[in-house]
Formats: C-alpha cells, sequence, structure tokens
C-alpha cells in the first residue's frame, strides 16, 4: 500500500523537480524531476507501488524496471522519515481514507 501525501505539506513544482514545505515541522524537502512524479502519482493517482512503478516504467523505458523500484522504495522511505507522507489506514468507520503520521519511520 502507497503512502498519501501529509496534508500539511506544501509541494511546489519547478522547471527541474519540485520542493516539498512541511508546515507542521518546518522541513524542506527537494525532488528532482523524477521525483516529483513520484509525488504526483501518489494516491489517489495510484493505489499500489506497483501500479506506480508501472507507470513511471512507460514513462522512462530507458530505465529498468528493477531500478525503478529502487529508487522509489529508497524515495518513499526519506520521505516517511521526514513525515511528508502519511500511513493510509483502512477500515475505521466511514472514514476509510484516513491518514496518520508514522510514529516511527521506517524503510517502505
Amino acid at each position: 500500500m502507497l503512502p498519501v501525501p501529509n496534508p500539511k505539506v506544501l509541494f511546489k513544482s519547478m522547471s527541474d523537480g519540485a520542493v516539498l514545505f512541511s508546515t507542521d515541522n518546518e522541513v524542506y524537502f527537494g525532488l528532482n524531476s523524477v521525483g516529483a512524479r513520484v509525488w504526483e502519482l501518489l494516491p489517489p493517482v495510484c493505489a499500489t507501488f506497483d501500479e506506480l512503478c508501472t507507470r513511471l516504467a512507460a514513462e522512462y523505458p530507458e530505465v529498468s524496471r528493477h531500478v525503478i523500484e529502487t529508487d522509489v522504495k529508497e524515495l518513499l522511505s526519506d520521505l516517511s522519515s521526514h513525515k511528508l507522507v502519511a500511513v493510509r489506514v483502512e477500515g475505521q468507520g466511514d472514514q476509510s481514507n484516513a491518514t496518520r503520521i508514522p510514529a516511527q519511520a521506517g524503510k517502505a
């Protein structure tokens, strides 16, 4: 399951990537153009890690699927450790799309 963008994070697209800013803990995080694309493909655009990687593989056919998966896992881990993404929590009554910020960041 893919994490979702933390609702307290601002995303600003730039010519060579993007910048994320957490209004909660005042963290700035720079993304290159591929990292910005990963951010744009997070839910609700893509629901699963496989779906996200498949979309990236179609957009970057010169890059092997293994490299894409490795790089996306590393990026998601970095975003999680800075609390820029939130873990989706399923099955919480009527709020099945509720999110929470992970207390302890770990590998994606």
